[in-house]
């Protein structure tokens, strides 16, 4: 990952670098690591977020054909 520095401001290319590392789901990603997560609890978490994913989906979906729920 490269950030460019343009005309010495570094608090811009800062803020540029942390909105990378946010949308590359770094922060998350580090947040998840420092602790261990058993295989158990990590496959809870998934299939919570793919349950979400879903709903989120479905709602979209019904939102976008006009469909009330």
């Amino acid at each position: 990952m490269q950030i460019m520095v343009r005309d010495n401001n570094v608090d811009q290319a800062l803020r540029a670098l942390k909105k990378k590392l946010q949308r590359e789901g770094v922060y998350r990603e580090m947040k998840l690591r420092r602790h261990y997560e058993k295989p158990s609890e990590k496959r809870a978490r998934e299939k919570a977020a793919a349950v979400r994913r879903a709903r989120k989906m479905d709602r979209k979906r019904a939102e976008r054909d006009g469909v009330k729920l």
